[in-house]
């Protein structure tokens, strides 16, 4: 007889699998379902796929200050991004990819409102007066090869957050080295300057074309300039309709390969 509070060796057999498959069932989430339906699951869905980049800087003097700020509420109510990155280049991820982080806020890139639902936002450990560390644009250019060859984000889907909310936010600064980005295959950058403007050539249109909002115009040409020519002047010059004259043509160019 076996002894008292042990079960036969062929019971044992039968329950550790299932006592192990029980236990990681609990430990692997399943899918929501909402118990007033019955669940007939269709293959025809996919997670959110994000198609475009928003870069930020942080507006704050350390990185253990800014992973505080996007983990927690603060005075302006909870905040958070995808990736940060400090000024030595190490890369810090916050919220996965197919999530929606909350770093966009109000604003619109060619027309549609809900940034957060559409972009993965990259926040950069810098005050908004600092030049970028190289070694931290370094970090960034890896990170965004990795997310537009993982999700397909079209290389020119890179913008500032100033670029979707010119009328409340200038980051990243005007330090920020968009030039590089480009120069790297990465964002929008005016092609050749020495083309002729043709006469009646529309700078509103290209703006709206580029993908800003037209509702503050003086803002718009602000966060323009900001990307741009590094400054934050608010209106437009010959050197701008040069500019968007050459965005355009990129532009253009791109949609018809």
């Amino acid at each position: 007889m076996p002894g008292a509070g042990k079960l036969p060796a062929t019971v044992c057999r039968l329950l550790v699998p299932m006592i192990l498959f029980a236990m990681l069932g609990a430990c692997i989430p399943l899918p929501p379902r909402n118990e007033l339906a019955r669940w007939v699951p269709s293959r025809n869905h996919e997670l959110r796929k994000p198609v475009l980049i928003v870069i930020h800087h942080t507006e704050e003097d350390s990185v253990e200050e800014s992973l505080h700020t996007l983990r927690s509420r603060n005075s302006h109510g909870p905040v958070s991004a995808h990736y940060l990155i400090g000024r030595d280049g190490t890369r810090y991820q916050l919220v996965a990819d197919n999530e929606r982080a909350w770093h966009a806020g109000a604003g619109s890139w060619h027309g549609l409102t809900d940034i957060n639902s559409i972009s993965i936002g990259i926040e950069l450990d810098n005050n908004g007066i600092d030049p970028f560390p190289v070694a931290q644009i370094d970090s960034l250019l890896v990170l965004i090869e990795d997310l537009c060859n993982r999700h397909r984000i079209a290389p020119g889907q890179i913008i500032g957050h100033a670029d979707l909310a010119p009328s409340r936010k200038v980051d990243p600064s005007r330090q920020f080295p968009w030039k590089r980005l480009a120069e790297a295959g990465f964002g929008l950058w005016p092609g050749d300057l020495d083309s002729e403007v043709p006469s009646g050539f529309d700078p509103w249109l290209a703006l709206r074309l580029i993908g800003y909002s037209l509702d503050d115009r003086p803002a718009t040409v602000r966060a323009f300039h900001l990307h741009f020519r590094g400054t934050e002047n608010t209106e437009l010059d010959d050197e701008d309709l040069r500019i968007l004259h050459a965005l355009t043509a990129t532009i253009l160019d791109t949609a018809h390969h």
